[in-house]
């Protein structure tokens, strides 16, 4: 099985940029987009749906134009999720769940704190509230995939300039002990935790997956890893190849591609 992950920045100017050609020649069962920036209706029509997969979105109600996930699959899910139960998030368009039999497979958008104290203060408000439900997750027996921008990196190796960015949304000591503490301590392997299927499959790795748009920073490779596929322990052993793909140029994020050793959007 296949899942790509993809903050389009906005999915009708990633569309305009050929981001669904390229996907239809990836093979992939399923995709999961966060930022479509855009009301379900605008998304209709053959420009935003290949042939074969079919599609579910989450938008934003606070605000159009904004945020807004969606999932695209080969394979109709059993049942669809839009919320976890915390208007100010779910009305955000932040979460979309797609379940085949015992397999969830997530999209996710994580607030950024970058705007200001008040969104980092909102985020740090998600993070408190999504720990439990993610713990819940682990706990359920049921195999995940968390697909998404959770805007945070985990390690040094997840950004080129480490020490200017301590004291940035995204890089703060607070966020990065959350995210890696949902991995367990001690990183990837920790029994119970969630696993980064990046760092799985590459431990030394140092790709990145965000780059801003200011200067020349994706130029130069003056990136983020803040995309990522978090999977419970019970898949890991599933985990077969992944990519990044800084290039073609669809959006300032790049999608990431994980194999596993699953039939297409089967349990």
């Amino acid at each position: 099985m296949r899942i790509i992950s993809f903050n389009a920045n906005g999915l009708r100017s990633a569309a305009g940029k050929g981001f669904f050609d390229w996907f239809g020649a990836q093979d992939a069962d399923i995709l999961c987009v966060q930022e479509t920036k855009a009301q379900e209706h605008q998304l209709a029509g053959p420009a935003f749906l290949p042939a074969g997969y079919q599609a579910w979105f989450r938008d934003a109600t606070t605000k159009k134009g904004y945020s807004g996930v969606a999932i695209y699959t080969r394979r109709e899910p059993d049942e669809i999720r839009t919320a976890l139960g915390w208007e100010a998030f779910d009305e955000e368009g932040r979460y979309l769940e797609a379940r085949f039999g015992n397999l969830s497979v997530v999209s996710f958008y994580i607030p950024s704190g970058s705007s200001g104290e008040l969104r980092q203060g909102f985020k740090f408000q998600v993070m408190d509230w999504l720990k439990p439900i993610l713990d819940g997750w682990l706990a359920s027996g049921r195999d995940y995939v968390l697909c998404g921008d959770w805007n945070i990196v985990r390690s040094e190796r997840d950004i080129r300039n480490w020490k200017s960015n301590q004291k940035n949304s995204g890089c703060l000591p607070a966020e990065r002990d959350w995210l890696n503490g949902l991995c367990g301590e001690g990183g990837d392997a920790a029994p119970g935790g969630w696993v980064d299927a990046y760092r799985a499959l590459h431990a030394d790795g140092q790709d990145y997956t965000w780059w801003s748009n200011r200067g020349a920073a994706r130029a130069n490779n003056v990136g983020w890893r803040i995309d990522y596929q978090f999977v419970t322990p019970s898949l890991r052993d599933k985990l077969r190849a992944c990519a990044i793909f800084p290039t073609p140029r669809f959006s300032d994020h790049a999608p990431f591609l994980v194999d596993y050793a699953l039939a297409g959007a089967a349990p």
